[in-house]
This record gives C-alpha cells, structure tokens and sequence, in this order.
C-alpha cells in the first residue's frame, strides 16, 4: 500500500479556513491523505467558532494551534492549497512540492450580527470547504492511482 499523499493548506492568519481545512481532510480523507495548515501571519489562536463549527461534524481542533508557513520551510509536499487571497500573492510556489492551487472561500470571522449569525456565517465557511477541497482531493488521489 502506498504512503499518504501529504497537503499544505495555507491562508493569512491559521486560525479559520486552512485549520478547517486541515480537519476536515485529516477527518474524511485520513486514509489517503496527510493534511497540514499554516499562516503568512499566524493569529494568536484558532477561532472559538471554527472549533465550534468542526466540533459539529464530530472534528475536534480545540488543541490545534496558529503556526507559521515559515515553520514547514523545506517540507516537501503533494499539493500546497491556498484558502485565501493574501496566501495565494503570498505564497505562488511552494519550494519542492508539487504544485500550488488556489481555493478562495470567505473569511468567516469578518461576520457581523448577532452570535448565531456568526456562527452561520463559520458553518457556510466550512461547507464550502467540504464541498470543494474534499472531492478535488479524492479526483488527485485517481488521477495518481490510475495515472491519469
């Protein structure tokens, strides 16, 4: 059996989309594929509704933590995906992996409104996630396995 293919989610602050991101992969499509996330300009934490948000789906990222794109300097990986506009002007290559791809999707935490508002707001974010990254991920990994 080959190894699992590994994925670098990249977006501004690490603390909404790509932590989402990381999560749902890591969740749905563990078997085949290593996700990782990371931040041109890591927050302080990840956001108490991106954790409520994954927690919903049974997706626990409370101990996840910000971390710099800095910090998988020289990692090598299969696919890095940008979430977000910033990483993308960022961050156009990624030394020694195979190929960047931009997915942008809204920022979540610039919602305004009422709590649960807010909240909507993080589960649309997610959603939109699941229904784009994890099927572009399972048509990678058929393209690798029938070399197509």
């Amino acid at each position: 059996m080959s190894s699992k293919r590994r994925v670098l989610f990249l977006c501004t602050g690490n603390s909404v989309r790509s932590q989402m991101a990381e999560g749902l992969v890591n969740h749905f499509l563990g078997d085949r594929w290593q996700a990782f996330s990371a931040g041109t300009r890591p927050a302080e934490r990840v956001h108490p509704l991106a954790v409520q948000a994954m927690a919903e789906l049974g997706i626990d990222i409370a101990a996840a933590r910000p971390k710099p794109a800095a910090a998988y300097t020289g990692t090598r990986f299969d696919l890095v995906i940008t979430v977000c506009d910033d990483a993308a002007e960022a961050c156009p290559f990624w030394p020694g992996s195979g190929r960047v791809v931009h997915m942008g999707f809204a920022d979540p935490s610039l919602a305004q409104g009422s709590p649960e508002e807010q909240l909507a707001a993080f589960r649309r974010t997610r959603d939109a996630i699941r229904q784009r990254v994890l099927p572009f991920l399972e048509s990678e990994g058929r393209d690798v396995a029938t070399g197509l």
